[in-house]
Order: C-alpha cells, then structure tokens, then sequence
C-alpha cells in the first residue's frame, strides 16, 4: 500500500470535548503509524449515529478528546484507495475470533472510540482491518458504504429471511436503512418501510420499496430490523411479524424497551435478537454486493468546518440519507 512514512506538521482534527457539548475543532500533529499500520490522507468521513452517541454522551467516550468518524474514504501514502470502517483490531485468538465472529471479541476495538477516526485530515488505521476501494467512484458516495452498508448488511444476514422472496420490515430510514433496503431488493425481497418522516418515506419508495408508511406494514413480516434507536418500536414490530420471523436491532445504543406481551410479541417462535458491529468478512461481501447491484446513495455534503453543525442536523432529524465531511 505504499510508503508509510509521515508527512512532517500538524493537522486539523474534531474532538469529542465534553459529552453533551458540540464538538471542539483542534489542531494536533499528524499521527505516526505503529507497526502493522497505515497512514491515511482522509477524503471524505460519513457521519453515523454512533459518533452522535458519543458527542452526546450515550456511549462513553473510551479516550481522552477522541476523534470521532468510521465510515473513512481515503489514500496511503503511495496513493491507494481504501476504506476505515467501525471494527478497528480483534485479538485474533480468542474462541470467537477463532469460530468466526470476531464482532464478539471481548478485545475488539473501535475506530473513533478507542481510537481516532476519520473527523480529521489523517487517520492512522491497521493495515489488515481497511478494505480496498475503487479510485474512480466519488469518495462521498463510498464512505455511507462502511458502516452505514456493512452493519446493515450484517442486520439483514441476521434478520432470517429466506433465500429469495422474503417479507423484510425496515424501521427508520436513515443512512444505513436507505442502504439496506437496496441490498434486499437486489437479493430479491419485498421491502416494507415504516417511518414517520414524510421525506424518507418518499425516498423509500423511489429507491424501490414496496411501501413506506407512517405506523405499520401492510402485511406480516419474514423478518424485521430496527433502525431506529427507539426501544418503543420493539413490540409493534414483534407483532408485525409472521410467525418464525425475527427482529434484528441493529444499532448500538437503544432507549429502553416496554414490557412485552407474550402472546402477541414472541409466541409462535417470534425471535428478537440484537446486532453487534461486524466482522471483516461482512464488510468485503457487502462491498462485493455493492459492486455488482451499486446503491443509489443519498447523501448531504458538508464541508470539513461544518462537523458540529452536521452532527447537530443529524440529531435534529434534518438530514435525509447520509450525511458525509468532505475533508479533500
């Protein structure tokens, strides 16, 4: 991947100040890689709802002013195109690493929370943990593709449906739905999108959702995966499903969930099951499926100086798709 060796100066970097304030813009010196590493000149950074768990203090941050961002679009120093992505180290060793579930490694750590990520002009990465990326695809378009497409990949290789033909729920249609969603049409299931958003229902429906409605699906459900971090959609989405269909959470935080009916939420071997990050091989098969069935990203550019901003939009519910730093 090319000569990793520093450029010589200083950097511009967000930092997660104080939980529950927006982010501090800071300079620092441009990151020295370890042995193993990388050293990437970022291009363009997606926003997840992860970071916003972290600016607001959901998710405790694991470092000192850490450096939020995971879905990392950018170059090595000899000039190739790669990709940071959430899962940033897994000890290799472990019975879950060894059985292939490395997203389970208790040593597992994390771009943007355990260590810097991608709100910066540089990041350092483990050479083994980026994925390789295409030079002639806009930077903007590939970064949602990194955690917004892999977990939701991961979401929908868990959810249990059948090879082809399934009933697939989606709740909440942010970046990583909107991207999921087009994964399951390409693989050949009908998609049902419930969202209260009149815009993201719009969308739903032109990137190619069978219905998009405000409170429940028009008919049972195969499988279901929550987007949304609202734990007050489990049980109406439980009841929505067939019988032997699952929900899959797919996000990293959740409000909490409300007493659950037996009868009407899990009986008839209903399943609910949570998502957690992924595994390398998610992240190159959802890219391989991006490459053969490419999504039709929605994204909102903002520059490099607006990170605050867009975070603070991302809260709001102002942003429709993905929105991406563009740090070039």
């Amino acid at each position: 991947m090319g000569s990793d060796t520093p450029p010589v100066g200083t950097m511009r970097a967000w930092v997660v100040d104080t939980p529950g304030r927006p982010l501090v813009m800071e300079e620092r010196r441009v990151p020295v890689p370890g042995p193993g590493e990388v050293l990437v000149k970022v291009e363009a950074c997606a926003l997840c709802r992860t970071d916003l768990h972290l600016a607001e203090g959901d998710l405790p941050p694991r470092r000192p002013r850490v450096t939020p961002g995971h879905q990392v679009v950018g170059r090595v120093r000899g000039g190739d195109r790669v990709g940071v992505a959430w899962l940033r180290s897994t000890c290799g060793r472990c019975r879950y690493c060894l059985r292939g579930e490395e997203n389970l490694c208790p040593d597992s750590a994390y771009t943007g929370w355990d260590a810097h990520g991608g709100y910066a002009e540089y990041v350092v990465a483990r050479a083994d943990y980026v994925y390789p990326l295409p030079g002639d695809v806009p930077a903007e378009r590939l970064a949602p593709l990194l955690c917004a497409g892999i977990i939701g990949y991961r979401a929908l290789m868990k959810a249990g449906l059948p090879e082809s033909g399934g009933r697939l729920g989606v709740y909440g249609f942010g970046a990583s739905a909107h991207l999921t969603a087009q994964a399951a049409v390409a693989l050949g299931h009908t998609v049902h999108v419930v969202t209260r958003s009149p815009a993201a229902r719009r969308l739903a429906l032109e990137l190619g959702a069978a219905s998009a409605d405000g409170h429940e699906p028009p008919e049972p459900l195969d499988a279901a995966i929550l987007f949304a971090p609202v734990g007050d959609l489990v049980p109406p989405a439980l009841e929505a499903l067939d019988r032997g269909g699952t929900l899959a959470v797919a996000g990293i935080h959740l409000t909490g969930i409300p007493a659950l009916n037996y009868d009407r939420h899990l009986f008839q071997e209903r399943v609910l099951r949570s998502v957690t990050a992924n595994t390398r091989q998610d992240g190159r098969s959802y890219l391989r499926l991006a490459g053969r069935h490419p999504p039709s990203v929605k994204t909102t550019a903002y520059s490099f100086d607006e990170a605050a901003q867009a975070l603070m939009d991302l809260a709001n519910g102002q942003v429709n798709g993905a929105a991406v730093l563009i740090i070039e």
